[in-house]
C-alpha cells in the first residue's frame, strides 16, 4: 500500500539507489536521483522525504544538503552513506543519518520517524496559535461575549481539534521511537 508521501532516492550508484527505491515502492511514492545534480533538479516542495548518499563525484550530498536547507524546501533529509559520521556532522542540517547498507525495515522506520515528526511540528505550529488567540480573546473579552461568539466555538474547537492530533502524532512518533530503540538506534 503506497502513503501519501512522496521518496527521493540520491545515489551515483545506480544499483544501490535503484534497490531502494524497488525496496521503498510498496510503501511510498518513490524517484531516483543518480547525483547531486539530478537531484538538485528533481527537489521541490511535493518531495516529503530525500534519502542522500553523501559521497558523490558531481555534487556532494553536503553540497545537495545546503542547496536545499538554502531554498527552504519543506522536505526533511535522511543521509544514508558508508561514510562514517566524524563531529563534521554536527553543524549539517540533516534531520537523520544511516550508515550503509541499510535494510527494508530500518528504512521504512527511518522515513516513517520523519513523516511523524513533520506532521508534528506543523501541528504544534497551528496550535500555538491557535491557543494563543484564545488566550487573547478570553482576556479580552467578558464570558457572556465569549459564550456567545460562534468564531470563539470554532476557534476552541480548532484547539481541541489539533492537540488530539498532535496526541496522535506524539504516540506515533513514540511508537517509532520504541521500533528505533528495539534496532539499537535512538530516534534522531
Amino acid at each position: 500500500m503506497v502513503t501519501e508521501a512522496t521518496v527521493l532516492v540520491v545515489d551515483d550508484e545506480t544499483e544501490v539507489a535503484d534497490v531502494y527505491a524497488l525496496r521503498l515502492r510498496n510503501e511510498y511514492e518513490t524517484e531516483t536521483a543518480y547525483g547531486g545534480g539530478e537531484a538538485l533538479e528533481l527537489i521541490d516542495d511535493d518531495i516529503d522525504v530525500v534519502l542522500l548518499d553523501r559521497r558523490m563525484p558531481d555534487i556532494s550530498g553536503d553540497d545537495v544538503l545546503e542547496a536545499i536547507r538554502d531554498r527552504e524546501l519543506d522536505v526533511r533529509v535522511i543521509m544514508i552513506t558508508a561514510v562514517d559520521p566524524d563531529f563534521d556532522i554536527i553543524e549539517m542540517p540533516f534531520d537523520d543519518y544511516l550508515c550503509k547498507p541499510v535494510d527494508k525495515d530500518d528504512l521504512v522506520a527511518a522515513i516513517e520517524q520523519q513523516l511523524a515528526a513533520r506532521r508534528y511540528d506543523d501541528r504544534l505550529t497551528e496550535y500555538l496559535e491557535t491557543t494563543s488567540k484564545l488566550a487573547l480573546l478570553e482576556a479580552e473579552k467578558t464570558p457572556q461575549s465569549i459564550e456567545d461568539s460562534d468564531e470563539m466555538a470554532q476557534l476552541q474547537q480548532r484547539a481541541a481539534r489539533l492537540r488530539a492530533e498532535m496526541d496522535d502524532a506524539l504516540a506515533e512518533f513514540e511508537d517509532i521511537a520504541t521500533a528505533f530503540e528495539e534496532i539499537g538506534r535512538r530516534p534522531g
